[in-house]
């Protein structure tokens, strides 16, 4: 057999053995970044707390659109090069947490991210923590093993810094 008739044969196998490993990998995760802030609790609620605004602030957002409420609690869509996506403002504790979820129904994935805001010395100590469910099995191969579960966690805290004149290093706990 010729060598080159090999490489379709591998990339089944290859398919395969991802969709194999993904389909083992559990639906839900939970991940966790902080990054430490000179800015003050309330300084950081409100750039989380301004959907409008985040796309001054987030660059990979092309587009942030409000939404109407749902049950009194504030909803919009932001569209970047993964697509569009509805969230829901489910818990705004001003100056202390913020939990968001994602409402988008025709998703490959969703959950919640929650923003925990604490005094640290005269600064802010945020995390994220992202408590998510990845649909697919190849997706669930792929958030695990290519994009990691914090790369957006870290993307946001580091922006979020960059607005506040900050260079922030994130931790993954």
């Amino acid at each position: 057999m010729k060598w080159w008739l090999w490489i379709p044969v591998a990339l089944v196998a290859l398919a395969v053995a991802t969709w194999i490993i993904g389909a083992s990998l559990p639906r839900e995760h939970s991940a966790t970044c902080v990054a430490r802030f000179k800015a003050s609790p309330r300084g950081l609620y409100d750039s989380i707390a301004d959907v409008a605004g985040a796309q001054s602030w987030r660059k990979e957002l092309s587009k942030v659109e409000l939404l109407p409420p749902r049950d009194g609690k504030i909803t919009w869509r932001e569209e970047s090069s993964w697509g569009k996506v509805d969230y829901l403002r489910e818990i705004d504790e001003p100056g202390e947490r913020v939990v968001v979820r994602i409402v988008s129904d025709d998703l490959p994935y969703g959950g919640t991210w929650t923003y925990r805001l604490e005094p640290d010395g005269a600064g802010t100590k945020l995390s994220i923590t992202e408590d998510g469910f990845v649909k697919p099995a190849f997706f669930r191969f792929m958030a695990r093993f290519v994009f990691g579960y914090h790369a957006t966690m870290e993307g946001s805290l580091k922006a979020l810094g960059a607005k506040h004149g900050e260079a922030v290093v994130p931790e993954r706990i």
